[in-house]
């Protein structure tokens, strides 16, 4: 048995079913670093648990052959506060998504149609790396980077899940060329030569 004290604890408090039972985001309300606030339950629907767009493709017609759908909380007012969301992936022929890291949330990808090249690498600085087919998933530790690239002839699909409704993203390449960070700092921080950082830059819209 409980002791005395604890059980009237235990009596005090809130039961499970006058708790809420998700956070639908509402999308006019203030934000915080835990999300969106949520929406009255009275003013909830049943068409904001659901979510249509994952079975669009995405338009690959970009410098990195890639497209990503979200569902995160942005997107998908249901999955706010539940901690998960999800996306579709597509990559056309020669399509790569460069290294990068998402700070919020480990990933889990699940190929449904080509052939993905995946792989991440730990704090270790250890190479974890597979060729995935369809059917094949592989999960990417939170806050590691990772990259997938398009290993076949056909443009290749994946369904991701995500361990957060608002996972965040860094790509690597753009994090350091995309912007107007001084070139001869970047030469100090990567080893890089001057001549390639320049050229980076102009490929990813940088200056500086």
């Amino acid at each position: 048995m409980f002791p005395l004290p604890l059980l009237l604890l235990l009596l005090l408090l809130p039961s499970p079913s006058s708790a809420a039972d998700f956070c639908v985001a509402d999308y006019s309300g203030p934000t915080s670093p835990l999300g969106f606030s949520c929406k009255k339950e009275s003013a909830v629907t049943a068409s904001e648990f659901v979510f249509s767009g994952l079975g669009t493709a995405g338009n690959t017609n970009n410098i990195i052959k890639a497209a990503v759908t979200p569902a995160f909380a942005a997107q998908f007012a249901g999955v706010n506060g539940l901690g998960i969301s999800a996306a579709r992936l597509d990559l056309a022929p020669g399509g790569v998504v460069p290294l990068h890291t998402h700070p919020a949330a480990s990933e889990l990808l699940v190929v449904t149609q080509g052939i993905i090249s995946a792989g991440f690498i730990s704090s270790a600085n250890t190479p974890y790396t597979a060729t995935l087919r369809k059917g094949d998933a592989m999960v990417f530790p939170q806050g590691l980077l990772h990259y997938q690239v398009n290993a076949g002839g056909i443009t290749a699909v994946a369904i991701v899940s995500f361990s957060s409704p608002s996972p965040g993203l860094q790509i690597t390449d753009f994090a350091l060329f995309a912007n107007n960070i001084s070139t001869p700092l970047i030469q100090k921080v990567t080893f890089l030569d001057a001549e390639q950082i320049l050229k980076l830059k102009k490929v990813l819209g940088g200056s500086g």
